[in-house]
């Protein structure tokens, strides 16, 4: 099993790889997450998001493999505990398909990229920036890991 985030942007503040790395490297090495930077859609002033968003989308399908199981993360998705995430992380590693993650771009997903999808989650009722997302993200793959191997740093 591989786990794939597949995040619209590129070029991120030095703080966001500095915060995927840290996590990202903590994880096992069965467990290591591959990131794929998919390029912003250019958005003009005359021109509709749903543009945009389905340039993104796009991108972001031909990365998917035809066996991955797709998590996308999406305002109206399902909200899950960290407990609840460990539960999914062991379920996915017992299944053995590959996951992929996906982050939309600042107008989220179009309905295609979200049909693909064999989950829908929000990872929280708060409006998160995209950057931030991903730290979030990784520190929660990483503290569901931690639960499932019984190490101290959910506890802490």
């Amino acid at each position: 099993m591989k786990l794939k985030l597949l995040a619209v942007g590129t070029r991120m503040p030095s703080w966001v790889d500095a915060g995927c790395n840290e996590y990202g490297k903590r994880m096992p090495p069965e467990l290591r997450i591959e990131t794929v930077e998919i390029a912003l859609a250019v958005r003009g002033k005359n021109q509709p998001p749903s543009i945009a968003i389905e340039k993104e989308s796009q991108a972001l399908l031909k990365a998917i493999g035809e066996q991955d199981y797709v998590v996308a993360l999406d305002v109206l998705g399902k909200g899950m505990s960290t407990e609840k995430l460990a539960g999914r992380l062991a379920e996915w590693q017992m299944n053995g398909r590959d996951i992929c993650l996906i982050i939309g771009g600042p107008d989220g997903l179009s309905d295609q990229c979200l049909a693909r999808a064999d989950l829908r989650w929000s990872l929280s009722d708060l409006t998160l920036p995209h950057p931030l997302v991903r730290i979030v993200l990784m520190e929660q793959l990483y503290r569901a890991w931690t639960i499932n191997a019984n190490h101290p740093y959910h506890r802490s």
